[in-house]
């Protein structure tokens, strides 16, 4: 087992715990994917997320109303935004947005580096930081682990892991997002999730009172309406 693996079971995926920010999230991914197609059947990345719509039980109206801003000139200007720099003690943070105002959006991401005694940088100044991987969230549904992961290997897969729910977790570069839904969907697994994740190449520990300066930093950025994820090295 990896590294996505032992960060990502430290996280818990606790980012996709808040409900309400959850449909925030997936509308938002759903517009911006829906804008190659509309029809699921023939739009990969708008079936997964339709998925991840139905696995966390948002309603229905909430997907179609996602869908339809795609469509309608004057909601469809919705941009994914990267934004990257600095908390205190040296933590790296890489935020996305999606978001229909970009001044709106700067100004407030802005704010809370300085704020915090942050220091925003400039797009790619951490790409060195960060492993930019798709993954993926399936049912398990009794298969041998060593077994899939063999398989996904041919289709770029990485790293595949069983979670504690009952579900398997499985890792694959950036450019191989399609390659492994296909597997997945061909061969009739439960698909709960599709997205990418950035993984930090290293870690940085800090002392439990800096640990705070962060952690209140990055609760800050997460209330954030237009903020989508947000991802650090901090240990």
């Amino acid at each position: 087992m990896g590294r996505a693996f032992e960060y990502r079971k430290a996280a818990k995926f606790k980012r996709w715990g808040n409900m309400a920010r959850v449909f925030t999230r997936i509308g938002k991914h759903i517009t911006m994917a829906a804008k190659n197609g509309t029809d699921p059947d023939t739009n990969p990345r708008l079936r997964a997320l339709i998925q991840e719509a139905k696995s966390e039980n948002m309603p229905k109206e909430n997907v179609e109303r996602a869908i339809k801003r795609a469509v309608e000139k004057d909601k469809a200007d919705i941009k994914e935004l990267v934004y990257e720099g600095h908390a205190p003690h040296g933590v790296a943070i890489v935020i996305e947005t999606a978001t229909d105002n970009n001044m709106r959006t700067v100004a407030n991401i802005r704010s809370y580096f300085n704020k915090f005694n942050g220091s925003l940088g400039t797009t790619g100044s951490l790409d060195f930081v960060f492993d930019h991987k798709c993954v993926f969230k399936i049912k398990d549904k009794g298969v041998d682990l060593e077994e899939l992961e063999l398989e996904l290997i041919d289709f770029g897969g990485e790293e595949v892991f069983k979670t504690d729910e009952g579900e398997i977790i499985i890792y694959g570069p950036f450019d191989a997002y399609g390659k492994i839904q296909k597997y997945i969907e061909d061969n009739h697994f439960e698909l709960i999730l599709g997205g990418f994740d950035r993984i930090p190449l290293d870690t940085k520990e800090l002392a439990l009172e800096h640990r705070a300066e962060v952690e209140k930093m990055l609760a800050k950025i997460e209330e954030d309406e237009d903020v989508t994820n947000v991802y650090h090295n901090m240990k």
